[in-house]
């Protein structure tokens, strides 16, 4: 899994710098964003413009990652998100749980834990 992770402001963003997120690696993510949680990261904002696909295993390491901000009075943010990966969201109704930003600079710009935006992308 390819990933960076940059400090900005009171939130983490983590750029995940693959195309797919599913079986083969959502696990691996899910793993690696419960560590960074348990490490006391509390505000995480996933930079997700590289991603082209998302099947249920990754929607799952997502709302696991929005679960385990939840249970740390933490912040779950998704940035930069394609098209077609919207589209997902909005099919599973996931738009209603997700902060979903069209930049990384609206999600920091929109720092307090707030609810979800239905923000479609092009």
């Amino acid at each position: 899994m390819n990933i960076t992770l940059d400090n900005m402001d009171d939130s983490t963003l983590l750029r995940f710098h693959e195309e797919r997120l599913d079986a083969h690696n959502s696990k691996e993510l899910k793993d690696y964003l419960l560590t960074l949680y348990d490490n006391g990261t509390k505000n995480l904002i996933l930079d997700l413009s590289e991603v082209r696909f998302v099947d249920s295993s990754g929607l799952g390491a997502l709302l696991s990652g929005h679960k385990n901000a939840g249970l740390r009075d933490g912040r779950f943010a998704l940035a930069c998100v394609q098209s077609r990966v919207q589209s997902m969201f909005e099919l599973t109704r996931l738009t209603r749980v997700f902060e979903i930003y069209p930049g990384v600079e609206e999600a920091l710009a929109n720092g307090a834990v707030g609810t979800p935006h239905d923000q479609k992308q092009d």
